[in-house]
């Protein structure tokens, strides 16, 4: 883990506010834990499952996210003051978006996300693998993985899946596709399982049937993402899992990536973190990250607003006894083992089999 080693630069411009009214350390003993969360992030950064930065940033007339963005919840300052190292950005249609235009749409995030990236090239850089990640975070750099893409992009074409795979889509959500419904995957829904799998794409699914969940759980040989999914023991919310899918989950290695988001989650970063010790405790530590869902329009817990809080959630957690393995893991590691797992498959999986047809005959739509 030697690669994990190495600080990624940080700032203060957005300013020490560990003493402001909504901080939930203000006492000796919580300024030493929040110490202490700074200095484990600063080895193991955030891996943040989903962020609406693109389309947040669409409407404004100008911004700059390296000098700092008070319109939206995330810039560079914030990242850095937060310490993390990569973003997911959700490249997902808005709901309502004829089907007939949600491919152009998904195309018009790409370029816009990458728009953005060129724009940053100080802060920000656009990444494939998880080797480029580690290279990204050697540099300085937040690395920005491209998707979740909405399900509707792909037009039940397997060739779109291709192509926008090549144009960096690392994430495709599953929710709302006819051949991953209620009682579960279609036979071109398994070939699209396999075609990700042998691409390198991860499946997200939140908000997917639990029978589908069930059924790509047992199909993918990588890793499967819940992208939004937080414990519905502890709160019950349509997109939170039960204790048995996350038992589900935790035996295939999948990663359950808790929002931050407060109608999901709750109010406040205890009951994130009452949420991050459930999942823990059922599907276990190599399971389970984290998900800002930062600029997607939620509201968030009043001491999590922004992605520079998130050394607030750590000492929160550090309080209850995690330990630097479990933190590391849950910041950093396990969303570094599912894109790595995915690698290795797909260089796999290219060896054996070609391409399938856009649309297999034998496959039922």
């Amino acid at each position: 883990m030697a690669d994990l080693q190495d600080d990624i630069p940080t700032t203060t411009e957005v300013g020490e506010d560990d003493c402001l009214p909504d901080d939930p350390f203000p006492t000796e003993s919580g300024t030493d834990v929040l110490e202490r969360a700074h200095a484990l992030l600063a080895a193991h950064p955030v891996a943040d499952g989903y962020s609406g930065l693109p389309r947040a940033l669409a409407p404004l007339p100008w911004y700059d996210l390296e000098l700092g963005e008070t319109a939206v919840d995330t810039d560079v300052p914030r990242l850095r003051e937060g310490h993390v190292g990569a973003l997911f950005w959700s490249l997902q249609v808005p709901e309502g978006e004829r089907a007939d235009r949600a491919v152009g749409a998904t195309l018009e995030q790409l370029d816009l996300a990458r728009t953005v990236v060129e724009r940053h090239p100080e802060g920000l850089r656009l990444v494939r693998t998880a080797g480029q990640v580690i290279d990204a975070r050697h540099c300085g750099r937040v690395a920005v993985v491209l998707g979740p893409a909405s399900v509707a992009a792909l037009g039940d074409s397997l060739g779109i899946l291709r192509v926008l795979h090549s144009l960096g889509l690392r994430v495709l959500s599953l929710a709302g596709a006819s051949w991953a419904g209620e009682e579960g995957l279609t036979r071109f829904g398994e070939e699209v399982i396999r075609e990700m799998n042998r691409l390198g794409v991860l499946a997200d699914l939140t908000g997917a049937p639990e029978v589908t969940l069930a059924r790509v759980l047992a199909l993918s040989k990588t890793p499967v993402l819940c992208t939004r999914s937080a414990a519905a023991a502890v709160r019950p919310h349509p997109a939170n899992l039960s204790d048995e899918l996350l038992a589900r989950l935790g035996g295939q290695k999948g990663l359950c990536m808790v929002p931050l988001i407060a109608e999901q989650t709750g109010s406040t970063a205890r009951d994130v973190a009452d949420h991050l010790d459930h999942v823990r405790t059922v599907a276990g530590p190599e399971c389970v990250a984290l998900s800002g869902t930062y600029d997607s329009g939620a509201g968030h817990p009043r001491d999590l607003a922004d992605t520079s809080r998130y050394p607030h959630l750590i000492a929160e957690l550090l309080r209850r006894g995690w330990s630097d393995t479990e933190l590391s893991l849950l910041t950093w590691g396990n969303v570094q083992r599912a894109l790595r797992s995915a690698d290795f498959t797909a260089r796999a999986a290219q060896r054996r089999r070609e391409p399938s047809p856009p649309r297999p005959a034998d496959a039922d739509v």
